[in-house]
């Protein structure tokens, strides 16, 4: 099911946020050849969706899972801001990969009427946060997504993109898409910003906009920020993840780290890049550029202002 589907109506939006997590350089990914796929999980198919699932219904039974909600909390916070800037009220909203209810805490009637929220770990489902709109909950794979067309005036996600096996396929059914270089089994593969506008344009949205954002987050060392990632539910789902990583490596890798990226203070730094993807569906009331040599001003004259000014002073 496409994402442009899904939207309804003139002048429906789809909104989405999703996050690249490193260490600095030690969470980098590498430039070599792309391993080849585990048996059963496809080519194009790099992360287990069902280990995915598990990892986030466990963190969601944790005794304190709001302990590692920070971040979650504070992207869904910036994703309901650029709702709040478009002066609309949408009837009807889906919410992919919601989570705890991270977006729709900060939402208001004002602006959404009635919200689905989607999520494939139904644990997670179940500690969704108080809201003052209505709600529907759904389990549901954001990769598979049980919405006929034209649904929804408003399509929103936040740091669940990441996990998609296949981004084109999230947003329209397209023609393949080779992904180019490779990563460790330690790194989920990276998302180049410079292509996610051009899979949104490709999906049938117009009036792209893509910024990225950078969250930095300071832990006691590595093994704390590795303890946070698997309180979220975002440990590693590669297909080509080793099982089993040896104490001895882990600790020279916190030495090392800590090393080269220690603060003062003995902390080490985590930095989470965060993607805003906002594009409209195509509507036939839409504004459209001015054909091409229509203009009737040439940028050339544009140096010729300042001295037209001081002339009528």
């Amino acid at each position: 099911m496409s994402a442009a589907a899904l939207l309804r109506g003139p002048g429906s939006l789809l909104l989405r946020a999703s996050s690249g997590c490193w260490c600095r350089r030690f969470w980098a990914a590498s430039g070599k050849t792309a391993p080849a796929a585990s048996p059963g999980s496809g080519a194009r198919s790099p992360f287990d969706r069902q280990l995915k699932r598990k990892q986030k219904n466990w963190a969601a039974l944790q005794p304190e899972p709001a302990k590692y909600d920070y971040l979650r909390e504070e992207v869904g916070g910036r994703v309901a801001d650029r709702v709040f800037d478009i002066t609309r009220t949408f009837p009807l909203a889906l919410d992919v990969g919601c989570g705890s209810g991270y977006i729709a805490q900060y939402l208001n009637k004002e602006t959404v009427e009635k919200l689905f929220q989607v999520d494939m770990a139904e644990n997670a489902l179940k500690n969704t946060m108080e809201t003052e709109i209505p709600t529907v909950s759904v389990v549901a794979d954001e990769e598979f997504l049980p919405f006929k067309e034209d649904t929804f005036d408003l399509v929103v996600s936040s740091l669940s993109l990441h996990w998609v096996n296949d981004l084109p396929r999230a947003f329209r059914e397209l023609a393949e898409l080779e992904r180019e270089g490779g990563f460790s089994p330690h790194v989920s593969p990276f998302t180049d910003v410079t292509d996610l506008g051009h899979l949104l344009g490709r999906a049938g949205f117009n009036t792209l906009t893509v910024d990225t954002d950078e969250i930095q987050v300071n832990y006691p060392g590595m093994f704390e920020i590795m303890e946070d990632l698997k309180g979220m539910g975002e440990s590693n789902c590669s297909w080509n993840r080793k099982p089993i990583l040896h104490r001895e490596t882990m600790l020279a890798a916190a030495a090392i780290y800590q090393e080269m990226y220690g603060s003062n203070d003995g902390s080490v730094p985590a930095t989470f890049e965060i993607y805003y993807m906002i594009g409209w569906k195509f509507q036939e009331s839409q504004a459209r550029p001015a054909q091409r040599g229509s203009a009737t001003v040439s940028f050339g004259d544009l140096a010729k202002i300042n001295a037209l000014i001081s002339r009528k002073k």
